[in-house]
């Protein structure tokens, strides 16, 4: 995992429509990544529902949103299209840009282990230094939650 002060690692991935982000492109700009385990189920769903619903503050705060899972470009596609998301899903089948940042890892449900996508993020300032690591992410306030950090840390 990536550790407050450290340099975000770079990388380029597909969005839902193929286009590529690089993240140094975004240098000057606060950016939330947000790491969600897969596309149309409930809890990434209720997350990536309550970023748009809170959307307009972010760019308010000239804040880049993306989410990242291992999804296909055209299961973010349809994810996007359904709920209609105004920012960016990065498609990392792969996994390489997941396993850099710390979010590919031991998981466990209802007594069983296994490897899996953790929902977590970063929120990565200006000069593209990660500034804040949510860990244990709860989809229902976490866009409430980076909003409030944010503010804090433009004051």
């Amino acid at each position: 995992m990536i550790a407050v002060g450290q340099k975000a690692p770079d990388f380029t991935l597909p969005d839902q429509d193929g286009k590529e982000h690089v993240l140094g492109n975004y240098i000057g700009r606060w950016v939330l990544l947000y790491f969600y385990p897969k596309d149309m189920t409930s809890g990434c769903t209720k997350e990536a529902c309550m970023i748009r619903d809170a959307f307009p503050r972010f760019e308010q705060v000239h804040a880049h949103v993306f989410g990242v899972s291992a999804d296909s470009v055209e299961s973010h596609k349809k994810f996007r299209d359904e709920y209609q998301l105004p920012f960016p899903l990065l498609a990392d089948p792969e996994k390489k840009m997941i396993s850099a940042y710390g979010a590919w890892g031991e998981k466990k449900m209802m007594g069983r282990t296994y490897m899996g996508i953790k929902r977590m993020s970063y929120l990565i300032d200006p000069e593209g230094i990660v500034r804040k690591v949510y860990e244990h992410v709860k989809p229902e306030v976490h866009a409430e939650e980076v909003l409030a950090d944010l503010k804090e840390f433009a004051a």
